[in-house]
């Protein structure tokens, strides 16, 4: 997938937002790029470059609140889980998880809060589409048990409740 398939997609869902975006060094990251969109009550962050090796971008969207800039671990765990995909033996899917064995925040190393999500689950971001695949932050409880309803129709990941 094309840079501008991805920006054009979140253009048409945030026309008026300013999104904040990261470059990652060509050494050591699995992305070349990501952006954050601040939304309605959380912010949505997006890959580039991931979609050239396997077809689909990853997003992530997490709670907001009032701060004027996007926390910088979603974007860590963006490229954590593009190492994952570039790794595993066949494309992920949705409805895949991958355990990240520790916070998905990456607490206590980063700047991200204290939480019990350890694991991702892969599901079709709910506004763009399957060709992009939406991480959503769970327990390995909620993960091994299955038990993962979620009211939220736009899967927001929120690393203070768990």
């Amino acid at each position: 997938m094309m840079w501008d398939v991805v920006t054009e997609a979140l253009g048409r869902l945030y026309p008026q937002a300013e999104p904040w975006h990261v470059s990652y060094p060509a050494e050591g990251f699995a992305l070349r790029a990501a952006s954050a969109y601040p939304a309605d009550g959380h912010w949505h962050f997006v890959t580039y470059g991931l979609g050239e090796r396997q077809g689909f971008e990853l997003t992530v969207r997490v709670v907001r609140g009032v701060e004027p800039q996007p926390p910088q671990w979603p974007f860590l765990l963006l490229n954590r889980v593009a190492v994952l995909a570039d790794a595993a033996a066949e494309p992920f899917e949705e409805g895949q998880w991958a355990d990240l064995g520790g916070p998905i925040t990456g607490h206590p190393q980063g700047d991200g809060p204290p939480t019990g999500l350890s694991v991702v689950i892969l599901a079709a971001d709910p506004e763009l589409g399957d060709r992009f695949l939406q991480l959503v932050g769970v327990t390995a409880a909620e993960a091994q048990s299955g038990d993962v309803d979620s009211d939220d129709e736009l899967l927001v990941t929120d690393p203070g409740r768990a």
